[in-house]
């Protein structure tokens, strides 16, 4: 089937080890959007964190915060948080299962926080605002917590119904969203408001919550450095990160 969207995971995927994307990556993806396809970032990064991606590569689709937020043409068309009332309750129970030491990051619709101020325990993004959010004023789209107890996160998921847990495969920290905030709900959402189908998909990943993504697209496909789990659900599997996997896919399959 004619393949009208491409769909790509950012960290692990698109982005290489240094946390940039290659001159070839970029061009390809331009070709394809000459060649009328749309182009898609789908990353459990929030938008404050895609900037300098977003002006590289000019995406047509923005799904970010792992499905939180959705933006087509430069609009926001979807959008799917905690309230005010669960997001403080995730984060007093980050607190009080985790310690008051416990590290936590935040993202809103537009922002992204962090609890320390300095010497972050990952250069995931060192110009963070500060929080500590012990009075915290606004829905958060997700919320992180360094820790790698399977336990302990399922208590923090506990503190609100319908939360969801998924552990990073890079990093020792959990993520926490409002179960309705998947990339394959956003895909969905996607779909009808443009009128294409999953099967004209081409979608890219590498970790856990890229999984559901790669299901339900047409054509999902795994990076070479993909975790098993998610070699294991896709159709195919290409190069790793660090060689251009996600451009050679595109130029031997679609292009």
């Amino acid at each position: 089937m004619e393949t009208k969207i491409i769909l790509c995971d950012l960290d692990g995927t698109l982005l290489r080890s240094d946390k940039t994307i290659s001159d070839r990556s970029v061009a390809v993806l331009a070709e394809c959007r000459r060649r009328g396809i749309l182009i898609g970032f789908s990353t459990s990064r929030g938008r404050a964190n895609i900037i300098p991606y977003e002006a590289q590569v000019k995406p047509d689709i923005l799904i970010c915060n792992g499905g939180a937020s959705l933006v087509y043409a430069g609009k926001l068309i979807h959008t799917s948080t905690f309230s005010l009332e669960e997001t403080h309750r995730i984060l007093e129970a980050s607190y009080a299962v985790c310690g008051l030491d416990a590290e936590i990051t935040l993202d809103t619709l537009d922002s992204f926080f962090w609890n320390r101020r300095q010497d972050k325990s990952t250069d995931y993004d060192w110009d963070a605002n500060y929080d500590d959010f012990l009075n915290f004023s606004t829905p958060a789209m997700k919320v992180c917590v360094q820790t790698q107890d399977r336990e302990k996160a399922l208590r923090i998921a506990q503190a609100v119904p319908g939360c969801d847990m998924l552990p990073f495969s890079d990093i020792p920290w959990y993520k926490f969203s409002s179960s309705a905030a998947t990339k394959e709900n956003a895909i969905s959402f996607l779909c009808s408001h443009i009128g294409v189908t999953s099967a004209q998909i081409v979608a890219f990943g590498d970790d856990h919550n890229d999984i559901g993504m790669l299901r339900m697209c047409g054509t999902g496909v795994a990076m070479g450095n993909a975790i098993p789990e998610v070699k294991e659900t896709a159709a195919a599997v290409t190069g790793t990160n660090d060689d251009d996997g996600v451009a050679d896919f595109l130029q031997k399959h679609v292009l």
